[in-house]
C-alpha cells in the first residue's frame, strides 16, 4: 500500500498518458476511416456483388433432373379361347369365389353389383376384395386387375 501511496503521481501520469494515446489511436483510426470511406464502401459493394454473382451462377448451373413415368395401357390381342394362366392363380392361392370377384371387378361391377350377382352380402364381396388386394400384393382394382392380366389370369 505505500507503494501506490508514495508513487501516486507516477502512476497518475502514466494513466493520464494512457488515456491520451488511447484517444490519439482512436481519432486517427476515424479519420483514415473518414478520409478513406469511399473507397471502403466501394470495397464492401464489390464484395457483395462477387458473393451474390457466385451464388446466382451456382443457381443457374445446377443440373435439374425431371423423373417423369409414363404408363400406357396396351392392349394385346388375345386368342378366342381364353384358358387362365393356372401357375398363377396356384401361386396366388386364390379360392373360386376370390377369382370370380375378380372377373367381376374386371368388367368394372361396385361391391354392390358383385353382391347382387353372386348372392352374397357386401361385407363378404368386401371381404374377398381385401383377400384379394392381400394376395396379389396390390392397393386397388386398377392394380389388381392390371396385374391379372399381365399374368394372363383374367381377359
Amino acid at each position: 500500500m505505500s507503494f501506490f501511496k508514495s508513487n501516486k503521481h507516477i502512476i497518475l501520469y502514466g494513466a493520464v498518458l494512457a488515456i491520451l494515446i488511447f484517444l490519439l489511436r482512436w481519432l486517427q483510426w476515424k479519420f483514415l476511416i473518414l478520409d478513406h470511406s469511399i473507397e471502403i464502401y466501394v470495397g464492401l459493394v464489390a464484395l457483395l456483388f462477387t458473393i451474390m454473382g457466385f451464388w446466382i451462377a451456382n443457381q443457374m448451373t445446377k443440373t435439374k433432373f425431371i423423373i417423369q413415368t409414363v404408363e400406357k395401357q396396351v392392349f394385346i390381342p388375345l386368342a378366342e379361347n381364353f384358358v387362365p394362366n393356372e401357375n398363377a392363380l396356384l401361386a396366388f392361392d386364390l379360392s373360386n369365389r376370390e377369382f370370380e370377384v375378380l372377373q367381376l371387378m374386371e368388367k368394372g361391377n361396385s361391391n354392390a353389383e358383385m353382391a347382387d350377382q353372386l348372392f352374397l352380402s357386401l361385407s363378404t364381396i368386401k371381404t374377398h376384395v381385401s383377400n384379394l388386394y392381400q394376395k396379389m400384393d396390390v392397393k386397388s382394382r386398377t392394380q389388381a386387375i392390371a396385374k391379372a392380366k399381365t399374368l394372363r389370369i383374367i381377359k
